[in-house]
């Protein structure tokens, strides 16, 4: 079956289904596969509960015209996307970056919203199914897209541009993350770039950090829209840690007001400029832009501040990596408080830099001599003069949390570590 008559069945459908515990009658039934599973196996079920049509790629599981047998399914799925998305003569911004992608399009988001309606990847899912499962929801009421693009290896960002086919693309920055499926640094830099080589070819805008010294050294020769302290199209003071960040902004003819946001951590501070330099691109109301930005709560443990009864925690678990841990951490010297504790769990997915990197992390915190714990297994590696621990269940049963009164406390690690577990606790 050609790919346009397979749209034709999507157009008549109520959307695709992939999971048969989550079926949507008259829908599509992709039957993707993973490690652990084949839903071809489910097609039947698909079929049985309401789905108009399974798309297959086994030929065994075709019983009758209601299912449609192709090479493969993640592929057919991604090139439906991709002919869906050719429907829409609209600007789609992909945003990429080893840090801050997920906050910075939630930013970009809450800008485009106060002109435009606007179509986004929610939550993260910025992958090779989300990409897709995201442009399948374009419909004829949309006038923009953001596109959120993940990577863990070489490829994956080429692979994502290609569905989604960018007009405008940013990424937030690059640094040591996933190093693991990358390889090095380089490899984390060829791939994230893979979206510049994609706005190249197109002839679209790239919106950039210039003061980012990595990513000015990748530019290509396009449109570019620039944001930074000082010598760009929109300019930004950072004024004070509260902790959240209070700033101001500015273009050649307009100056803000001091915005305060719901956001902690001097490393947001460039992605509200990112989000501005986009808004103002597309002609938003700059006192519009600055509403929106001082309204925004973060959510999903990034970067939020919680307030127990006897602590201020600053809950930033979803994810961690070198670049992102030494910035929180230089974030919160900054703050001021009297009694300041951190508990930082491991950086996992870094492969062959994982022992230099923990290492490298205790070295920062001897160094500014800052209160810490340290949890999980690469960090109890490490020699240290920190309280270590393998879990937060063994830092849970071997300390008296309740002790810990009248601090302001971080909490950082890799989503895997769970350190959300001891928000309860403190």
């Amino acid at each position: 079956m050609e790919i346009s008559q397979l749209h034709q069945l999507f157009l008549n459908a109520k959307g695709i289904c992939t999971d048969t515990r989550k079926i949507e009658k008259k829908a599509l039934f992709f039957a993707l596969k993973g490690d652990n599973f084949n839903g071809n196996k489910y097609a039947d079920l698909a079929i049985e509960n309401g789905c108009t049509y399974a798309i297959v790629d086994e030929q065994k599981f075709v019983l009758n015209e209601n299912y449609i047998l192709v090479d493969s399914v993640l592929e057919t799925l991604q090139k439906l996307a991709n002919f869906h998305r050719k429907q829409f003569n609209i600007p789609v911004i992909g945003i990429t970056g080893s840090n801050g992608k997920t906050t910075t399009k939630e930013l970009i988001g809450e800008v485009l919203k106060q002109k435009y309606n606007v179509l986004m990847t929610q939550g993260n899912l910025n992958n090779h199914l989300g990409v897709p499962f995201t442009l399948l929801n374009l419909n004829k009421t949309h006038e923009i897209a953001i596109i959120e693009m993940g990577a863990n290896k070489p490829g994956d960002i080429k692979e994502l541009v290609d569905i989604a086919e960018p007009t405008h693309g940013i990424i937030t920055n690059i640094g040591t993350a996933h190093i693991e499926g990358f390889g090095s640094r380089q490899g984390v830099i060829d791939t994230k770039t893979e979206l510049y080589n994609f706005i190249e070819k197109s002839e679209g805008t790239i919106f950039i950090n210039n003061e980012d010294d990595t990513l000015k050294s990748k530019l290509p020769n396009v449109e570019t829209i620039t944001y930074a302290t000082k010598n760009a199209y929109i300019t930004g003071d950072l004024l004070e840690l509260t902790p959240f960040v209070n700033f101001k902004w500015a273009t050649s003819q307009f100056q803000s007001q001091i915005i305060k946001t719901n956001l902690i951590g001097e490393y947001n501070f460039t992605n509200f400029l990112a989000a501005i330099a986009i808004g103002v691109t597309f002609n938003v109301d700059k006192s519009k832009i600055s509403k929106a930005l001082s309204a925004y709560i973060p959510s999903n443990n990034r970067s939020q501040v919680q307030k127990t009864e006897r602590n201020t925690l600053i809950v930033d678990c979803y994810n961690a990596n070198p670049t992102s841990m030494e910035s929180a951490i230089h974030s919160f010297e900054m703050i001021k408080a009297n009694n300041k504790l951190l508990i930082l769990g491991d950086m996992l997915e870094l492969g062959h830099i994982t022992g230099e990197e923990h290492q490298n992390i205790i070295h920062i915190l001897e160094q500014k001599k800052l209160k810490a714990i340290l949890v999980g297994i690469e960090f109890s590696k490490q020699s240290s003069n920190f309280a270590t621990y393998l879990t937060t269940k063994a830092l849970v049963e071997n300390e008296d949390l309740s002790q810990i009164k009248d601090y302001f406390i971080l909490l950082k690690g890799s989503r895997g570590i769970k350190l959300e577990t001891l928000i309860d606790c403190l």
